[in-house]
């Protein structure tokens, strides 16, 4: 689940970890390292100066820069002008990186309970707060192609039949200029492919002067690259990119934009612990709404309790709980896997023990309740009232998936067809949806009955008149199972 995660615009170490996110955080690459002792004599936000050894090393930076997964890798200097160095030592945080430790998600305060079915099925309720505050807000970089051929085809700002605030973004080499807020239809480079026009489209007289001069007319067609729907965002980065073909005749060059995206947290983004614990954002409250506890804290996050005993993930709770009490007294644990080898019922016993120590130092006896340890008594943050029975309340890490809904959302009102059956394409990778789909799925919520086919579907009737083009007669018939039966007492 942690291969998934992404990055976040403000990263927090773990409360409750297993010793190894140094190590992972090394073995990534995400860190830069000093290869050998020495001072820092310059420093800035591309590139650290390293003088030792009586040689000067530049030690470049990584900028804005699109991983694999379109996330943003950015890294940033921790090291000051004039300070003296050791081989090994850390000179910048990558991306997901706080302190030298892999840091990939948030420590949020979480309630396991039931809240008006809106957990249902992993599913999980949010408050406001994680979008306001920026708390699981993170950068990506989305990169746009488009392929020019150098003999025919000509990049321009100069395109006809487009309207004007469509090309308010291009220089005048008709490429989108640096740092430009770009939204969807918005040209990125402008190209234009030159056409044939046919003969039958020229005027008597245009024919005449085609005749004697010998000329070939050519009209242009706008070939833009253009921002997709859905897509929005800042350009970082333009390329020009030239082919390494030798042959002058097909040589190619491709431009290549990059626009930084913004995502805050929303309906439908998939959140997720480290104990597999994963769900849909199904609703974000306002933090008024959310339960909240007895010192007047409203939770983040509403997970459903009865996600955890079918799939015997119980180490969530341990987690949630010492994740709380560290919350409190400002701790972080590093407890490796296995720790009953030590003790029986070691767990138990250490997040219990700091529970107790947390509600002595911070004279907040709810936290460690004896008849209830982990669990406390929260509120209806929409009634004031208490609920029925005390609930497990605990901060865990929660992590941000690379699933999103802004990359999955998909409708159509009008799109491609397939060559062959003549309907609509599905998927969103096809730009295509299937329509039958939402009929049957709106009579079923309105109660109606679902409408059976009365004739063969429509791309079989296409698969017989193709037959047909072919000199093939292909004939169906209905056969009851009452002539079936004949048929075989005849025989």
């Amino acid at each position: 689940m942690q291969r998934q995660a992404v990055p976040l615009s403000q990263s927090e170490k773990c409360i409750v970890g297993t010793g190894l996110e140094g190590q992972a955080a090394l073995d990534s690459g995400a860190l830069a390292i000093a290869e050998h002792e020495g001072e820092i004599i310059y420093t800035d936000t591309d590139k650290i100066l390293l003088s030792g050894n009586g040689d000067t090393l530049r030690i470049p930076l990584v900028m804005y820069q699109r991983s694999n997964k379109n996330t943003c890798m950015h890294q940033k200097p921790q090291v000051q002008r004039g300070k003296c160095i050791k081989k090994g030592q850390i000179l910048a945080y990558g991306a997901a990186t706080v302190g030298g430790e892999l840091a990939l998600g948030k420590n949020v305060l979480v309630a396991y309970m039931p809240w008006e079915g809106y957990n249902f099925e992993d599913a999980v309720l949010i408050s406001e707060r994680l979008v306001y505050e920026d708390i699981y807000t993170s950068f990506h970089i989305r990169k746009y192609e488009i392929q020019i051929n150098q003999g025919s085809e000509r990049v321009t700002n100069e395109i006809p039949h487009l309207e004007v605030h469509l090309l308010r973004n291009l220089d005048k080499n008709g490429i989108v200029m640096l740092g430009s807020w770009v939204e969807t239809g918005d040209i990125l480079v402008g190209k234009l492919t030159p056409q044939m026009v046919k003969e039958s489209s020229y005027a008597p007289e245009d024919r005449l002067l085609r005749t004697i001069l010998g000329m070939r007319v050519y009209t242009s067609k706008e070939t833009c690259l253009k921002l997709p729907i859905g897509g929005r965002g800042r350009v970082i980065d333009v390329r020009w990119v030239q082919s390494s073909k030798t042959d002058e005749t097909e040589k190619t060059e491709s431009i290549r934009v990059y626009i930084l995206q913004k995502r805050e947290i929303k309906v439908g983004d998939k959140v997720a612990g480290r104990h597999g614990n994963k769900g849909i954002i199904s609703k974000i409250l306002p933090r008024q709404d959310m339960p909240y506890l007895q010192d007047g804290r409203p939770v983040d996050m509403v997970f459903n309790p009865l996600g955890v005993p079918s799939r015997m993930n119980v180490g969530q709770i341990f987690e949630s709980s010492l994740g709380l009490a560290g919350g409190l007294l400002d701790r972080h644990y590093r407890i490796a896997p296995f720790d009953e080898r030590y003790e029986q019922e070691a767990s138990r016993k250490l997040v219990f023990s700091e529970l107790y120590e947390a509600s002595k130092q911070t004279v907040n006896p709810w936290i460690f309740e004896p008849e209830s340890p982990g669990k406390s008594r929260i509120f209806d943050g929409r009634t004031g009232d208490p609920f029925e029975q005390p609930v497990i309340i605990g901060k865990p890490y929660i992590l941000k998936l690379i699933h999103q809904v802004d990359d999955k959302i998909h409708g159509r009102s009008s799109g491609r067809y397939s060559r062959l059956t003549q309907q609509p394409l599905k998927g969103r990778a096809k730009k295509g949806d299937n329509g039958a789909r939402q009929e049957v799925l709106g009579t079923i919520i309105f109660g109606g009955r679902i409408p059976t086919p009365e004739d063969a579907p429509e791309s079989f009737r296409l698969f017989v008149r193709e037959l047909r083009s072919l000199a093939l007669e292909l004939n169906h018939f209905l056969v009851s199972e009452k002539t079936f039966q004949l048929n075989r007492k005849e025989a």
